[in-house]
């Protein structure tokens, strides 16, 4: 029987297809063993898209002590997606949750969310060396601040020296080095959005608007936090400047942000960095994201998921709308 014991060196049109399609699932057969699709030769040459290889490297594990490092065929799992790699069960869910957590405290010897300490000229001296008030008046008021415990130098410099709060702004931001914004444009509807609304209240912060998709200008009255900015910056994707704003247009906006709806919160205290690392990982398992990360704002760790792909903005990086995100603080006792 020739014909039947005859070898073909070229496949079948329908032997590739088939090939082609366990590849994009992750595996194909050869023989008596599966082997790891990435250890097969490109698809180019079997007339496919390389969308197909792509697809089958998007879904490696993201935990580096996988043993599988591929989708076994009889699992349809492809989320939860935790800072853009995929987790192929929950154990390794776990060990990525545990690794963002290490990075978030330090652990991992990388850099703190807390930026260097920046050194600053006190406000007073700092109107004192623009030739905006004497000695005597700075020495003047002081001495009222020390006297009444309590306000910013700021107000105490309008009221006993007699400056305009264009001065203290020109001032602060000569102080900081960074600009003076108005409130204009501001949206508090899509800026309600950006961070939770307990660091707007808290850190004495206010997202005031983006810039060419880009660029987001976050806001703060007289103290600026780089700790918030950097980790806004980190979550959003976006380069963050920090800039200050007048008083009075500060407290004005953060009150129309504040009556805004966000995105929905909750807070939960926790034991240690394992306790909460195992929380991350049954709340990812829940929800199951198609996008999620982990930040830390000085004393709390921020997990923001988008759980379907109709809540990313225009900006790919901030919400849309306030359906289908979900946010979680966390502190450690």
């Amino acid at each position: 029987m020739p014909f039947l014991t005859k070898k073909t060196s070229d496949m079948s049109v329908t032997s590739r297809m088939a090939i082609s399609l366990r590849a994009a699932n992750g595996i194909v057969w050869q023989e008596d063993e599966y082997s790891p699709s990435n250890q097969v030769a490109s698809l180019g040459g079997l007339g496919l898209s390389s969308s197909l290889e792509q697809m089958q490297q998007r879904r490696l594990c993201g935990n580096a002590e996988c043993s599988s490092g591929w989708t076994k065929p009889w699992r349809s799992r492809r989320r939860p997606i935790f800072e853009g790699q995929w987790g192929c069960s929950g154990r390794c869910v776990l060990n990525m949750v545990r690794a963002a957590v290490r990075r978030e405290l330090g652990d991992a010897g990388e850099s703190a969310i807390s930026s260097p300490h920046r050194h600053r000229i006190p406000l007073g001296l700092m109107m004192l060396a623009q030739g905006w008030i004497t000695q005597a008046q700075l020495q003047k008021t002081l001495k009222a601040q020390r006297e009444n415990g309590s306000g910013r130098i700021g107000e105490w410099l309008k009221s006993e020296c007699g400056l305009e709060p264009e001065q203290i702004m020109r001032g602060v931001s000569m102080q900081w080095g960074c600009p003076v914004l108005t409130t204009e444009g501001f949206s508090p509807e899509s800026m309600a959005l950006v961070v939770p609304k307990i660091f707007v209240q808290k850190l004495g912060m206010l997202p005031l608007r983006t810039a060419g998709s880009r660029i987001l200008y976050l806001g703060f009255s007289e103290r600026l936090d780089a700790s918030a900015a950097f980790a806004t910056e980190q979550m959003s994707g976006l380069k963050v400047e920090s800039v200050v704003v007048d008083a009075a247009q500060f407290e004005t906006a953060r009150g129309k942000l504040l009556a805004c709806d966000g995105v929905d919160i909750k807070l939960e205290t926790v034991d240690d960095k394992d306790a909460m690392a195992a929380k991350i990982t049954a709340v990812l398992e829940q929800k199951r994201p198609i996008r999620s990360k982990l930040v830390r704002l000085h004393e709390d760790y921020w997990l923001r998921m988008w759980l379907e792909s109709g809540a990313v903005g225009r900006t790919d990086s901030l919400p849309g709308t306030r359906e289908d995100v979900m946010d979680h603080v966390f502190s450690i006792r």
